[in-house]
C-alpha cells in the first residue's frame, strides 16, 4: 500500500536517526498533473503525470547533506538515510546550519482560511481540451491573426508535507488550473506574436477561454508594423504585465542570502528611502486562494505579514535561518525549498501600494515616451543596480499611443529608477504579485 507523505517523512526521520544523524528534516510531495495542447482545432499534445518525491536533510554536528528520491520503497528510505549521513560526515562544517529551535516552530494555522485547495473534482481531459479549443478559436477569429501558435490548459493537485526531528510536522494541499493562448499576426519577417493567460487556485475563478483567446489575438495584431524608437532619454511606463519585474529586482537585492554574501546594491540600506514615501511593499502569505500563500515556510517557521518597504523606507531583509544567523538576526519565516534543495530565502505574496490614476491617465501625462509591454533578456549588476534590458511595446507621443516599437534597449540604475516610481491603479488583485503599471521618469533608450 502506498504510504502518505506524512508517513514517508516520519519513516525517513527514523531511518536517518538509526543511521547516526544528530538532527533531521524530511519533505515529501505527492502530486498529479494533466496538461492539454491543441493546434488547428485538433489535439496536439496530452500529458499526465503522477508521482511522489522525497527529500531528506541530515545534520551531523555542524555538517549537513541533502538527498532526494522518487522511490518510496522501505529499502530506498534506508539507503537514502545512510547515504545522506555518510555525505554529511564528509561535508565541511557550517556554523550557520541547523534546525529551528522548538520555540521558533509554527504551532497552529488555519488551512480553511487560506483556501489553497479547490474541493471540486479534477477536470476531465475533454474539459481541458474544450477550453484550449475555445481559446484558440477566439484568437483565430481576430482579424489579422495568421495563426495560433499555441493554446493549452492544465490542472495540478499537490500535497506537501514537512517534518523535523525536533517536533515540527505539518502539511497542506494545493491545486492549480491554468489556460493560455499565443497568437501570431502578419507574415514573413513582419510577423508579431503576443499572448494572454490565466492561472488560479480555484477552477471557477479562471477567466473565460474566449476572453483569453480574444485578448491574445488583439495584442498580437496591435504589434504589427513595429518600428525602432529614437535613441534618447524618455519616461518609460512599465505595463502591468511586466511591472512586477522591477519590484522583483528590489526583492532580490533585499534577499538575506545576497546580503550575507555582500553582493547587493541595497547593502547597508535598511532605514533608507528606497521608494517614494507614498509607496509600501507588503508581503502577505495568508491571502486566500493565492498561489504564494502558505501557513509555514520550508523550515517549519510560521509565515507572517510584514512590510518590506514602509512609506518608502526599507525595513529589513528577507531571511531564512541560515542567512539570519550569518547576519545576527532572526528569520522572517521566508525559507523556500524543494525536495532536492536546502532552504533559501524567498518572498511570498507581494503587493505594492496602488496609485490614484489609471494607466491611460499616466500615458496622457507622460507626453513622449515608451510604454513597455515585453522585456527580453536581462543585464542587472547585483552590486551596483545598473539595469539594462531589451524591450518592446508602444511609442507615446502627445500623450497618446502612436505606434508599436521593438528592438530597443532601456537602461538606468535601479536605485534612481525606484525613487521616481509613479504607480497606476490597474493591478490585478488575484495575482501573487499585485503590482500596477509603473512610470519611471527618465531612462536611457537605445533605438535607431
Amino acid at each position: 500500500m502506498t504510504q502518505s507523505p506524512q508517513a514517508l517523512c516520519h519513516a525517513l526521520i527514523d531511518a536517518a536517526k538509526r543511521a547516526g544523524a544528530d538532527a533531521v528534516d524530511a519533505m515529501a510531495t505527492e502530486g498529479r498533473s494533466l496538461s492539454i495542447e491543441v493546434r488547428e482545432g485538433k489535439l496536439e499534445h496530452a500529458e499526465r503525470s503522477e508521482g511522489t518525491d522525497l527529500g531528506l536533510r541530515v545534520f551531523v554536528g555542524q555538517r549537513q547533506a541533502q538527498v532526494s528520491s522518487s522511490d518510496s520503497r522501505p529499502e530506498t528510505l534506508t539507503a537514502m538515510a545512510e547515504r545522506a549521513v555518510a555525505m554529511a560526515r564528509e561535508a565541511p562544517e557550517d556554523p550557520y546550519s541547523g534546525l529551528a529551535s522548538a520555540d521558533q516552530l509554527a504551532q497552529n494555522w488555519d488551512l480553511d482560511a487560506l483556501e489553497l485547495c479547490d474541493p471540486s473534482a479534477e477536470p476531465a481531459p475533454e474539459a481541458l481540451q474544450q477550453d484550449a479549443l475555445a481559446a484558440e478559436a477566439a484568437c483565430a477569429a481576430i482579424e489579422g491573426i495568421s495563426q495560433v501558435q499555441a493554446a493549452g490548459a492544465s490542472y495540478g493537485h499537490h500535497s506537501i508535507y514537512l517534518a523535523t526531528s525536533n517536533g515540527f510536522a505539518g502539511g497542506y494541499q494545493r491545486t492549480g488550473r491554468s489556460l493560455s493562448c499565443t497568437g501570431i499576426a502578419g507574415t514573413g519577417a513582419g510577423m508579431e506574436r503576443d499572448y494572454d493567460g490565466d492561472s488560479r487556485t480555484f477552477q471557477n475563478d479562471l477567466r473565460s477561454a474566449t476572453d483569453i483567446g480574444r485578448l491574445a489575438g488583439e495584442r498580437a495584431v496591435a504589434r504589427l508594423n513595429a518600428r525602432r524608437p529614437k535613441t534618447g532619454s524618455y519616461p518609460v511606463l512599465f505595463d502591468e504585465r511586466v511591472s512586477s519585474s522591477l519590484i522583483g529586482h528590489l526583492l532580490s537585492a533585499a534577499n538575506g542570502a545576497a546580503i550575507a554574501r555582500g553582493s547587493s546594491w541595497l547593502q547597508g540600506a535598511v532605514g533608507e528611502q528606497i521608494l517614494p514615501e507614498t509607496l509600501s511593499v507588503i508581503e502577505d502569505p495568508h491571502r486566500a486562494r493565492i498561489s504564494g500563500s502558505r501557513p509555514f515556510d520550508g523550515e517549519g517557521l510560521p509565515t507572517q505579514r510584514r512590510a518590506i518597504i514602509q512609506d518608502g523606507v526599507l525595513t529589513g531583509w528577507t531571511l531564512d535561518l541560515a542567512s539570519a544567523r550569518k547576519l545576527g538576526l532572526q528569520s522572517t519565516g521566508n525559507a523556500a525549498r524543494g525536495v532536492g534543495s536546502v532552504p533559501s530565502p524567498s518572498n511570498w505574496n507581494i503587493a505594492l501600494t496602488p496609485g490614484q490614476h489609471s494607466r491611460e491617465q499616466l500615458i496622457a501625462d507622460m507626453g513622449t515616451g515608451l510604454l513597455v509591454t515585453s522585456l527580453i533578456g536581462s543585464t542587472i549588476n547585483p552590486n551596483t543596480g545598473d539595469y539594462s534590458r531589451g524591450a518592446s511595446g508602444y511609442w507615446v507621443e502627445n500623450g497618446e499611443i502612436a505606434y508599436p516599437v521593438n528592438e530597443c534597449t532601456i537602461a538606468g540604475n535601479l536605485r534612481d529608477m525606484l525613487k521616481t516610481l509613479t504607480p497606476a491603479n490597474d493591478a490585478r488583485s488575484y495575482l501573487s504579485r499585485v503590482v500596477p503599471s509603473l512610470m519611471v521618469e527618465g531612462m536611457t533608450l537605445a533605438g535607431s
